[in-house]
């Protein structure tokens, strides 16, 4: 399962709604599309609305893609933030309803419980200026796995 162990994504804002990038997994040799769509960003009453491509989920075969709409919120008066996916994966050949909800603890810290159509995982996220770090434990041919995940904005 060295597949899904390293990641690096590449993304770059093309227009103020729209993102495309690249998704390199060394241990596969695979380069993967990415792409999101804004349909509509969140205001206090409005989700926001994204449509887009990534690989498949986490564990996925090479060269298998999934193309999602994802519907989100903050919620309001709580330090709570859920969304809901209706995602067409190639894997699978057909679609499944990913869904998951963070918990701001506050000082930059989230819990992230969430659930990718399959398989349920659990983050752990700390978030700095353009940095951000993520615990994970995730699941895995019905195994769990401890993951991190780092990542920058530039």
């Amino acid at each position: 399962m060295d597949r899904p162990r390293w990641r690096t994504t590449l993304n770059y804002a093309v227009a103020n709604r729209l993102q495309l990038g690249v998704e390199f997994n060394p241990a596969a040799r695979e380069f993967a599309p990415l792409a999101n769509l804004f349909l509509f960003t969140e205001t206090n009453v409005r989700p926001a609305a994204v449509i887009g491509t990534s690989s498949d989920r986490v564990g996925s075969p090479p060269k298998e893609q999934a193309y999602f709409l994802t519907i989100a919120k903050r919620l309001p008066s709580v330090p709570i933030s859920a969304y809901a996916t209706i995602n067409y994966s190639e894997w699978d050949n057909g679609f499944n309803f990913p869904f998951g909800a963070s918990i701001d603890l506050g000082n930059g810290f989230t819990v992230r419980g969430m659930y990718d159509g399959v398989l349920p995982h659990l983050m752990l996220n700390y978030y700095f200026k353009e940095f951000s770090l993520s615990l994970m434990y995730i699941s895995i041919d019905q195994s769990q796995r401890p993951g991190i995940a780092l990542s920058s904005s530039f």
